[in-house]
């Protein structure tokens, strides 16, 4: 039990560190939180921002998905990696540290299923890559490739691990609970489309 708090605390703290509010701050000066979606993630980045801004934001927001992995299977192995993967992703959903006004989570989820499950993890993402590359809305490209993990992981993870593919559940979870706004902006056609700027 120890452990397993001790993996959480270091995870959920690692998740606190925003890639986009930390970025906005030392390039633009702005918190990301006062614009387009209100956000501190890597899309809201993108738009905000710019691309490059976007990028890093992205790539540092799946890397410490993976850095909270790593350290959570290094002192209780795969067990550790999803205790440490749950609340790396709470942690940048929900930080304490921006008055729990974090991002939606897909970069990092990313990050930790790289980790967990590399196989399910590429499927995925060329799904949602196909997705956004044909219909230009990341946030449905995102939700169906998330909402896919436990799905294709019944067939890639061998043998089943129940702890695993419930731990894809409420990650899939996470990520459609935390896309609700878009999801109803794309249902009245509202949704911004990838390329677009927005103040």
């Amino acid at each position: 039990m120890n452990n397993i708090l001790k993996i959480a605390i270091i995870a959920y703290l690692i998740g606190n560190f925003s890639s986009a509010y930390v970025l906005g701050k030392l390039c633009r000066k702005k918190d990301i939180r006062d614009y387009g979606s209100g956000n501190a993630g890597a899309t809201n980045a993108l738009r905000v921002f710019g691309l490059k801004i976007g990028i890093i934001a992205f790539i540092f927001d799946i890397l410490k998905g993976i850095i909270a992995v790593k350290v959570g299977k290094n002192i209780m192995g795969f067990d550790g990696g999803l205790v440490a993967g749950l609340f790396v992703v709470i942690g940048h959903n929900w930080p304490i540290f921006l008055k729990f006004k974090g991002g939606r989570g897909i970069a990092s989820s990313l990050g930790v299923m790289l980790c967990l499950n590399p196989s399910t993890t590429i499927i995925c993402m060329i799904i949602g890559f196909l997705i956004i590359a044909k219909t230009r809305y990341v946030s449905l490209g995102s939700i169906v490739a998330t909402g896919l993990v436990p799905i294709v992981g019944l067939f890639m993870k061998k043998p089943f691990d129940l702890k695993f593919f419930l731990f894809t559940i409420v990650l899939a979870f996470m990520a459609i609970l935390r896309h609700r706004s878009n999801i109803k902006r794309l249902l009245v056609g509202e949704e911004s489309k990838l390329g677009e700027r927005v103040n």
